[in-house]
């Protein structure tokens, strides 16, 4: 029996049911697009969680740096620690991980 049944996504990667995410899941969506989650991951991945829910949405990319840098320290809030972490795109790929939708303006 597989105990990984195949993730229902859109055709851009992000989870179709937000309702369906835990941190194995998680891992999953990461792995398809490269990344090994640590530490540092999962710390912007619980921000970007904890953003969505205490706001009811996304921010653009330039406010997400901003709301790091604010709550995080400007260590973990600038563009190169972020793009270390998500290369493709810190918000995109933190939003995809965290079973959230695409974020306004992500291509």
């Amino acid at each position: 029996m597989d105990m990984n049944p195949p993730l229902q996504l859109d055709r851009d990667g992000f989870l179709l049911d937000p309702q369906c995410w835990d941190e194995r899941t998680a891992e999953r969506l990461a792995e398809t697009i490269g990344i090994r989650l640590t530490e540092a991951h999962w710390e912007i991945v619980r921000f970007i969680r904890d953003y969505h829910r205490r706001f009811d949405h996304l921010p653009n990319a330039r406010l997400f740096v901003k709301a790091i840098r604010k709550t995080l320290g400007e260590a973990k809030g600038n563009n190169r620690y972020l793009h270390g972490l998500f290369p493709g795109g810190p918000l995109k790929h933190a939003c995809l991980i965290a079973g959230l939708p695409k974020p306004p303006g992500c291509l």
